[in-house]
């Protein structure tokens, strides 16, 4: 196991290019299987997801060539085996394989998904869907058990937004009988990116990117090329760390309306920020302003980049509240950023910081991806040097991450975790 070390302190400047969106390609490539022949998703970023869907499209008998960023997928010969466990324990996003073997073998049996622990996360509005398409959905052994003798077209209203949900029925509805109406649909960028594959394989979808989407069902699907969308999330990562400690960083491969609620909190701040077709140019600049956060669904405030704003927000001056709606659990890096001399308590949902708090270099553990990076923030902040583990995490949802802010000018560098900093890392 390794782990990450940063010295703080040092100024941010040049270009970073962003990787292609996780949160697409984690539905894109298992919705390949309604497709029988070959699809070519370009683009996508390298990061560990990414090759354990590549091995369980590879167990129920695709075949996957990569080349490069991107990724070809021949769904043929695919048969509706079981995946109750292994791999599909490590990713939350597995889940997907559920809607999109529906939609093409009529059943599917999934192990329960597994990914960063957040906290409850119920999949109760995707069986809702499937069982209004007509699917009989049981729990048995740890495994979801879906089977339909047929599927057929229904409205199916959300009584949460989810972005899971949407996409999960859009999978399954694409190759039912009929028309499938799905009211109070989540409208995130990557549910369009999903819907577009989607329609180049011969789906007819509309709607997508307001709360109503329809859905006329189809019986085949065929192959296509897709490019997948620039990740908003890594981008508004990044787009903090060069607030935090840029002189001047230009992210690259952007779409800027993706990250205007990050934005628009940023200038509130103070930081100045520029944004042209296909990137943005950030200039850090202090002090910076006290603001409130909120999460609320796309296009509101995202959660994902919740954590690390917080980190941000622990430099700016008087108090900031930040609030999140979406997971309560989700205030797991905190401890961390006290251990780094951050003033932050929690109440309820609501994270309470208090500025400017000059960070320290400590010993820190992520237990999360976003809480990860809110602690890669941290370090570039810090006195001294902060070590990081749990770099699993990051590594889940940020290619290449220290050669990324290399590149920009921060010092940060791997190291093999010794048997006495696994002692340490046990007991915080």
């Amino acid at each position: 196991m390794e782990k990450l070390l940063i010295e703080g302190g040092h100024e941010l400047n040049g270009t970073v290019r962003v990787s292609g969106a996780k949160n697409s390609a984690v539905a894109l490539l298992p919705a390949t299987i309604l497709a029988e022949s070959e699809v070519t998703i370009e683009g996508l970023p390298d990061i560990s997801d990414i090759q354990i869907l590549k091995e369980l499209l590879e167990d129920i008998g695709g075949t996957v060539s990569q080349t490069g960023e991107d990724l070809t997928i021949d769904s043929t010969n695919m048969i509706d085996m079981p995946l109750p466990n292994g791999k599909v324990k490590k990713l939350r996003a597995s889940y997907y394989f559920m809607g999109a073997m529906l939609g093409r073998f009529k059943k599917a049996v999934i192990g329960l998904p597994g990914g960063c622990n957040l906290g409850p996360r119920p999949i109760d509005q995707h069986i809702k869907g499937f069982e209004a398409l007509g699917a009989k959905v049981t729990n048995e052994q740890g495994a979801v058990y879906l089977r339909a003798d047929e599927l057929v077209g229904a409205k199916i209203y959300l009584d949460v937004v989810s972005v899971g949900a949407t996409i999960n029925i859009m999978l399954a509805a694409v190759r039912a009988k009929g028309k499938t109406i799905i009211e109070n649909a989540a409208k995130e960028p990557e549910i369009i990116d999903v819907a577009t594959l989607l329609n180049s394989m011969g789906a007819n979808i509309k709607g997508v990117g307001t709360d109503v989407i329809r859905i006329e069902g189809t019986d085949d699907l065929k192959g296509c090329k897709h490019t997948i969308i620039p990740d908003r999330i890594e981008a508004g990562t990044y787009t903090i760390m060069a607030a935090a400690k840029g002189g001047e960083v230009i992210i690259d491969n952007v779409i800027p309306t993706h990250l205007e609620s990050l934005t628009a909190k940023l200038r509130e701040m103070g930081v100045e920020i520029e944004a042209e077709d296909e990137r943005l140019i950030v200039r850090g600049n202090r002090p910076f302003n006290s603001c409130d956060i909120k999460t609320l669904v796309y296009p509101g405030f995202p959660t994902d980049l919740q954590q690390p704003l917080t980190t941000l927000l622990t430099q700016a001056e008087g108090t900031s509240v930040v609030t999140d709606t979406i997971y309560s659990a989700r205030f797991k890096h905190i401890d961390e950023l006290r251990r780094m001399n951050a003033t932050i308590k929690i109440e309820g949902s609501s994270a309470i910081i208090t500025g400017p708090s000059q960070l320290e270099g400590a010993k820190v553990k992520a237990s999360d991806l976003r809480a990860g990076a809110a602690l890669v923030a941290a370090g570039l902040l810090a006195d001294g040097i902060t070590e990081i583990v749990g770099l699993e995490h990051i590594e889940r949802g940020y290619h290449d991450i220290t050669k990324k802010l290399t590149d920009l000018g921060a010092v940060v560098w791997k190291e093999a975790m010794t048997e006495e900093d696994q002692k340490f890392y046990q007991n915080i």
